[in-house]
């Protein structure tokens, strides 16, 4: 895997993966003095001397001036270096040369933490830029921009403009890795099933280890696989997929968590989802998504379950996930009332009853409805044409 990989994960975006960690109410003190002191050397290794300022204005880490003053007199210093480069090269070099400058320029910005002088950088290379493959080159760095600060506006606009520039060429490396860009966006913004395909079609083409590790990668396109495919689907692409095979083991609760809902074992199911839990609160991109992940697996679970039975006891069901028949009553009631669950529940006789919704019927209905709709319509301008 190490070998494969080429790429390492950006600072960046394991830099805001801490801070987050830094913020998040769950997380351990005593972890948090460690990734402190990691966010501190990190900062300070790149001198990026706006995003200190922001982390001490969120009182993330404790202000020292001469650390400041430090890393601000290097800014200065490294941007005219820069600078005198891109005069040099506009007077004695070559395009490429300039824009090779200007890309550096664009790269030092990005790597300070300073966003809009970024944004604005690579406007200007882009500017000295022919080659699509080039100009991609640069359309992923401000997805970086964007994924290191949550902007989804941002990430979204790129993605388009990528999209557009694909349509007048491109290699199909550079289409496999906007794959995995345009899943990671989907994913933290909910669209679980769009994410799912893009994650799924980007498997054995995966390149994109700036983003995040190839472990992760398999972590996101298990957890949205099980919220988004049926079963057949999950079972060829998922379950059996030798690159998730190799790779899934790896991972704490994930195996058994795919498996156990495959092999209707219930219990290990529930036991592994809680497992879970833990590692997608902490995750950067689901943590906002927390609450709807879960009720979206369980959603499947008790689906599944219940797609078996015409009735079944509620004791029956409790038992099968290894939980009280308080608890399942009570989640029952409540993904019933939502629409989630097409079952009753009978509480005298202790039996779920399912009525599953039949496809042809609510299609028959949905037909009578619009053709009753279209005569009434007819009704109304047969009597203003009478007039």
């Amino acid at each position: 895997m190490d070998a494969q990989e080429g790429i390492q994960q950006s600072q960046q975006l394991i830099l805001a993966h801490n801070v987050f960690l830094l913020k998040h109410p769950d997380f351990p003190d005593i972890e948090k003095i460690r990734i402190k002191d990691e966010v501190l050397n990190s900062v300070k290794s790149n001198d990026m001397t706006p995003y200190y300022e922001t982390l001490v204005g969120h009182k993330l880490v404790e202000l020292d001036q001469s650390v400041l003053d430090s890393m601000l007199a290097k800014n200065e210093d490294e941007i005219k270096k820069l600078d005198d480069k891109i005069a040099d090269a506009e007077e004695n070099l070559g395009e490429s040369e300039v824009r090779e400058a200007q890309l550096a320029k664009s790269l030092y910005y990005i790597q300070i933490g300073e966003k809009e002088k970024a944004l604005e950088q690579l406007k200007v290379t882009e500017s000295k830029t022919v080659a699509v493959g080039q100009k991609m080159d640069l359309v992923f760095y401000t997805l970086q921009i964007g994924f290191f600060y949550m902007d989804f506006d941002l990430i979204s606009k790129s993605i388009d403009k990528a999209k557009s520039l694909f349509e007048g060429g491109g290699d199909w490396e550079r289409k496999n890795r906007l794959k995995v860009y345009e899943g990671l966006y989907c994913m933290s913004t909910r669209n679980f099933k769009k994410a799912a395909n893009l994650f799924l079609g980007s498997i054995s083409t995966f390149t994109t280890y700036e983003l995040f590790p190839y472990d992760t990668f398999i972590f996101y396109t298990v957890l949205t696989s099980i919220i988004s495919l049926d079963r057949v689907s999950l079972k060829q692409k998922v379950v059996d997929a030798p690159e998730i095979l190799t790779v899934i083991g790896k991972i704490p609760y994930l195996s058994e968590f795919l498996n156990s809902l495959y092999d209707c074992q219930y219990k290990s199911f529930f036991l592994a989802f809680a497992g879970l839990t833990e590692q997608i609160k902490l995750d950067r991109y689901l943590h906002p998504h927390f609450r709807f992940y879960m009720r979206e697996v369980r959603t499947v679970v008790y689906s599944q379950f219940l797609e078996s039975y015409k009735s079944v006891t509620i004791e029956a069901m409790a038992k099968a996930f290894g939980v009280t028949v308080e608890f399942i009553d009570l989640e029952l009631a409540r993904f019933i009332a939502a629409g989630k669950l097409h079952c009753r529940i009978d509480k005298v006789a202790g039996v779920l009853e399912t009525n599953r919704p039949d496809g042809k019927n609510a299609l028959y209905q949905a037909t009578i409805k619009q053709g009753d709709f279209l005569l009434n319509r007819i009704q109304k301008l047969s009597r203003v044409i009478d007039l």
